[in-house]
Parts: structure tokens; C-alpha cells; sequence
């Protein structure tokens, strides 16, 4: 049976390495990219490219989103040459970026209209595992357009997960960068207080690590508050980008999150104090300045 063809939008870090993972693995692809060198990486190893969004889903079986947020996403799909356009009957929307559930739904909706499916798959790992097809996937739709994509997902994820309806991938991810970025803000917050306290920060380590706090993520901030290294390749920006969605989403939800608002609020000041690019656990340097 012959591989489905595939149109690719969005080849930064992780998208360029997923695309390389499927072109590897025998898929004809078409791309599009505002960055025009990674379009032509692509296009050295076979793949086409288009224009517009509408001429790309004209040409593929599966349309496959790896964007920055969610009014990216809106824009290609509802331009009057975008995706919508010119889906075909019977394809299928991938949208690996994190986004907001209701725009998920939303777009979902509007491509059943037209008879094609969409699935939400947010990522978890790094552009690393991205290239050699180990990513962690979160996919969420209905079971019928999920098993159409599923053998191309299992050639870029080593764990496939179906979490439920449209959506669920969305809010799943969403919430566990909610759990790990307001974590981070805390712990780095911890040792900044500690640095102002006049706590050696390798002890108060030695310490919390010894209990139930313990984690990836403690390591991560003592690693740069102690040890002035900067690992968990995650910015300021797109952590305050997902507290802004996250935050969204509960107001969605008839609810609200003080803890989300008091983190999101200290990554805006980071970013206001033109930390974005940095790594999350740089704002031990923002809560470092914050003594009156």
C-alpha cells in the first residue's frame, strides 16, 4: 500500500527534523516556510513546495500544521488561499503546535463541513528525537480519522498516545505546561530567595532534593542557579504563551487558576525585561532583582 502524500507547514527546529524524519522514511512531502533556507533543505531532499496553503492541501493526503500559536494556525486555515480552501474530501489536518481547544474545535468543525478530519498532536521531547522519529505524541480527534493517520505518527513518535475527542491533545498539554512552568517559576524563585537570604543555594539543593520535591525540573533550575547552566531548551516567551493559553482555556471552562496567574504574570515581567529568548529557569535572574 502507498504512502499517503504529505504537506508540512512550519519547518522551524522541530518541524525541519520531523520533515527529515519523514522524508527518510520514504513519504513524498510539499512544504511551506516563511524561512525560505529551510525550505530549501527540504526541497534538496525531494520535496516540493507551494505558494499558498490551498494549493498545498490540493496536493496532500494528510496536512500536517507544526506553528507557533494559534492565530498562525487560524490565519492559513481561513485565509482566502488558505487551507480550507483547498482541503480535500476525505484528508486530514495534523496540528502539532500547542494551541487553544476552542480555535481546535473550531477548525475541526469547519473541516468536517467540508468532509475531512482533523487531528490536535501535540509534541513532547526535543527537535532531536523529532529527527529520528522518537517524539512523544499526544493525538486526540475521533477513532476513525486517528487509526487514517496513526502509521504516520507511529513513524514520528515512539509513544502515540489517543487521549479522546478533538481537543483532549490541546487541553492535556496545556495542562502539563501549566504543572511544569509554574513548577520552574517556583523552584527558581526558591533559590533566588535564597541567594538574597544569604542560603547557600548548593545546600538548599542538597536539601529539597533529598525529599519529595525532588524532580527533572529541580535539577534543570539548580542547574542554572547554581551551577549557571542553561538545559531545558523551553523560552520564557513560549512558557508565557502557554500560561496566556492555558489561563484561556480555564476561563473557557467557567473556572479560573490563581497559581497559572501569579506564574504567567512573572514570565510577562521576564519578558517585558527582554528575557523572552532565554531558557524558563533564567528567571531566577528576573526574581534575583526583585529585592526593594
Amino acid at each position: 500500500m502507498s504512502k499517503p502524500t504529505i504537506g508540512f507547514i512550519g519547518l522551524g527546529l522541530m518541524g525541519g527534523n520531523m520533515v527529515e524524519n519523514l522524508q527518510n522514511k520514504g513519504y513524498e512531502l510539499t512544504v511551506m516556510d516563511l524561512n525560505k533556507d529551510a525550505v530549501a533543505a527540504c526541497v534538496a531532499r525531494g520535496a516540493k513546495t507551494v505558494d499558498t496553503a490551498k494549493e498545498l492541501a490540493e496536493n496532500s493526503d494528510i496536512v500536517m500544521f507544526c506553528l507557533t500559536t494559534s492565530a498562525v494556525v487560524e490565519k492559513i486555515v481561513y485565509a482566502e488561499d488558505g487551507l480550507l480552501a483547498g482541503i480535500k474530501e476525505g484528508s486530514v489536518l495534523v496540528d502539532f503546535g500547542t494551541s487553544i481547544p476552542a480555535s481546535t474545535k473550531k477548525i475541526g468543525a469547519d473541516l468536517a463541513s467540508k468532509g475531512a478530519g482533523m487531528i490536535d498532536a501535540p509534541l513532547g521531547r526535543t527537535p532531536a528525537h523529532a529527527k529520528d522519529g522518537l517524539l512523544n505524541i499526544m493525538a486526540s480527534g475521533d477513532m476513525e480519522t486517528f487509526n487514517k493517520v496513526k502509521p504516520v505518527l507511529e513513524d514520528q513518535g515512539e509513544n502515540v498516545f489517543h487521549l479522546g475527542a478533538l481537543g483532549a491533545g490541546h487541553t492535556t498539554k496545556l495542562i502539563n505546561n501549566f504543572m511544569g512552568m509554574t513548577t520552574v517559576c517556583a523552584m527558581s524563585q526558591a533559590f533566588a530567595v535564597a541567594e538574597l537570604a544569604g542560603v547557600d543555594r548548593q545546600q538548599l539543593f542538597d536539601i529539597m532534593s533529598t525529599g519529595p520535591s525532588n524532580s527533572p525540573f529541580m535539577q534543570f533550575c539548580k542547574n542554572y542557579a547554581v551551577d549557571n547552566v542553561s538545559d531545558l531548551g523551553f523560552s520564557i516567551a513560549n512558557a508565557n504563551k502557554d500560561l496566556g493559553y492555558f489561563l484561556e482555556m480555564v476561563a473557557d471552562l467557567g473556572t479560573e487558576s490563581k497559581i497559572a496567574e501569579g506564574s504567567s504574570a512573572n514570565l510577562q515581567a521576564a519578558l517585558d525585561a527582554g528575557m523572552g529568548q532565554g531558557n524558563v529557569p533564567e528567571i531566577f535572574d528576573y526574581f534575583k532583582k526583585l529585592e526593594k
